[in-house]
């Protein structure tokens, strides 16, 4: 048995998965570290990936060569494009999955990529040196080697399950928690704290009335999330359904309440703000009358019925009692009950922004480790960690991204920059550019640069530029089409748009918000003929690109005013403390978490613009 490699990733979940493909995919040798290879990749909360803001990020991550989006794809039950009936930049694909088939395909995927290796066993103890990682200790006594490590460890540390007045150990449920690990990290200095979330109950679907519910059916031309060709549009879909709690159901959940771990503080972690517990949402909605639940099937051949919106930790009698007051769950069979779990997580200001630790070089954190929630803000972070782990062992330069290259660049810069005290979960409002971080230019934006530090392949890099000629070579054909009052006013007026009273460039008409490119084909002959022989993707860039450039031109000017203040590199060994002109609040946070950049520290909170003006003058001396 080989001790002795490039990277170990500890933890077999979202961000595990993405960090051994990213590190391994670039050449190094990778062992990844699971407790349970047979949950390796397990969507442990809802099955579904994507979703506003996160459908984003699964794109991105496929746009660097990630497998998220590709697993997501063959594993896809239903494709929904969210927030259609609203400018691109809110456009989010999200798709219900396939549970078994989804931890099935991520493990393929990772036994046929080169350079992995596994070992399924629990890490106990991380080995330095002179303040460097030099490898793992496990259960077994067994030590591996390594010259940088990726703790991923999700809900596993130090877990704690609860269900009303029970609690015991977990990672998940019949998962055993993970031990050892935050110990030793406070022993080295790292502060730790404790967080949570939680889980619905898992139904019978064969017990539900789905007669008495909303439909939800997926698109009708469905998409996919990722931009390679190895994957294709779902051909049949199952539908989801809609149902609503009532005010019978939150008086029996409050039956429960002297019980629930929630309000006897029995549960010390903070839980996620947008994603409550439905004892939560009744407490803090007290006034309205019903709140929403969405039934998702688990899989195209399983019963098994995942009922999000009803998160809960409430006693199994009550859980049971409730939801059968549920409308359509009158005679509904519980599989397991919902619970919340407790773990440990490091806040991470204490890391750079390439994810490595700023206490202990090689050490990189990702995941649920650093505060966050979801699987799409844990696989980019994985990702993210395999990369620069990877460059770190060569010597080259470590890769990040900046607010305005990526919503994966958001997300790590908040966290390390603001910390967060509650799980933190990725939203379009989050980023200051979103027009231009659009979901459907990822690969515009990220394949270059993936490409160049060996992550995306050259199969990718030649598919983008062929795109991005295809689109040039559209939006110079529209420009150049000519459009009379003859043959468009009768389509203008049927889209209760004003009529053209001379012949104008095609474009001009198009950037109107009553027209689209498609309908607008069908009426007049030069424009289909101009658009006929490119994919759906060319022409919906180029639609996006007429009707939005005055705002995405807009948007670059700021970013590259922010990027003067990006390229601004602060030392490491600034004495904070010394700046008489800068409040104390903002020096006590710059002396903590010794920013990169001007950039960085002008997002600081409590770091104001006079504070950054002093910091300027400073070094202009």
């Amino acid at each position: 048995m080989e001790k002795e490699y490039d990277v170990i990733v500890v933890g077999g979940g979202h961000a595990g998965c993405e960090a051994t493909a990213a590190a391994a995919n670039m050449g190094s040798r990778v062992l990844l570290i699971t407790m349970n290879m047979g949950t390796i990749a397990q969507m442990s909360c809802n099955p579904a990936m994507g979703g506003v803001a996160k459908g984003q990020i699964v794109r991105e991550i496929d746009a660097m060569g990630g497998y998220s989006g590709i697993i997501s794809d063959k594993t896809a039950i239903q494709f929904r494009m969210l927030n259609r009936s609203k400018g691109p930049a809110m456009w989010s694909p999200r798709v219900q999955s396939d549970r078994w088939l989804f931890a099935q395909e991520w493990r393929l995927m990772l036994e046929q990529t080169k350079n992995v290796e596994f070992w399924q066993d629990m890490v106990t103890e991380l080995v330095t040196k002179n303040g460097k990682i030099t490898g793992v200790k496990t259960n077994l006594g067994i030590t591996f080697n390594a010259k940088s490590v990726i703790l991923t460890n999700g809900t596993f540390l130090n877990g704690l399950i609860h269900i009303g007045e029970k609690n015991f150990g977990g990672g998940r449920a019949a998962e055993n928690k993970a031990t050892g690990i935050t110990e030793n990290l406070v022993n080295l200095g790292f502060k730790a704290g404790r967080m949570k979330t939680g889980t619905p109950p898992r139904v019978d679907g064969r017990s539900l009335d789905y007669s008495v519910m909303e439909e939800q059916k997926g698109d009708e031309n469905p998409s996919k999330f990722s931009y390679r060709d190895s994957t294709s549009p779902l051909k049949t879909q199952k539908s989801c359904f809609i149902t609503y709690t009532n005010e019978t159901v939150h008086e029996i959940l409050k039956e429960g309440f002297d019980r629930s771990p929630m309000f006897s503080g029995a549960i010390a972690g903070t839980g996620p703000r947008y994603c409550p517990s439905i004892e939560d949402k009744i407490e803090r909605f007290a006034e309205r009358e019903r709140h929403q639940l969405f039934i998702e099937p688990e899989g195209w051949n399983t019963v098994e019925i995942y009922v999000n919106g009803f998160s809960t930790s409430l006693p199994l009698e009550v859980q049971e009692k409730a939801i059968k007051q549920v409308r359509g769950f009158e005679n509904a069979k519980i599989f397991r009950p919902g619970y919340a779990i407790e773990y440990d997580y490091f806040p991470p200001t204490q890391l750079k922004h390439t994810l490595e630790t700023k206490l202990v070089e090689g050490l990189y954190f990702a995941g649920q480790i650093n505060g966050t929630t979801g699987y799409e803000e844990a696989a980019c972070q994985g990702m993210m960690a395999g990369i620069n782990a990877h460059l770190k062992i060569r010597e080259e330069e470590a890769f990040i991204l900046k607010r305005d290259e990526a919503y994966i660049g958001v997300l790590i810069d908040d966290l390390i920059t603001k910390g967060t005290k509650e799980p933190y979960r990725m939203f379009t409002s989050r980023a200051e550019y979103r027009i231009l971080l659009r979901q459907d230019n990822a690969d515009a934006r990220l394949t270059p640069l993936a490409h160049k530090i060996g992550l995306a392949s050259d199969e990718q890099i030649k598919r983008v530029e062929g795109k991005n000629k295809s689109i040039k070579n559209l939006l110079k054909t529209l420009d150049n089409i000519s459009i009379t009052p003859e043959e468009t006013n009768a389509y203008l007026e049927k889209n209760k748009t004003a009529n053209i009273k001379q012949k104008v460039k095609a474009s001009s008409v198009i950037t109107r918000p009553q027209v689209d490119l498609e309908t607008m084909s069908a009426a007049i002959p030069s424009i289909k003929q101009a658009i006929e022989n490119n994919t759906l993707e060319v022409i919906e860039q180029a639609e996006i690109r007429i009707k939005y450039q005055g705002y995405i031109d807009r948007e670059k000017d700021m970013a590259e005013k922010m990027t003067r203040l990006e390229e601004v590199r602060l030392s490491d060994n600034i004495d904070y403390f010394s700046f008489q002109s800068i409040s104390s609040e903002a020096r006590e946070k710059l002396h903590k978490i010794r920013p990169a950049t001007l950039g960085q520290a002008s997002r600081i909170s409590g770091v104001s613009p006079s504070d950054i003006s002093v910091l300027m003058i400073h070094l202009g001396r």
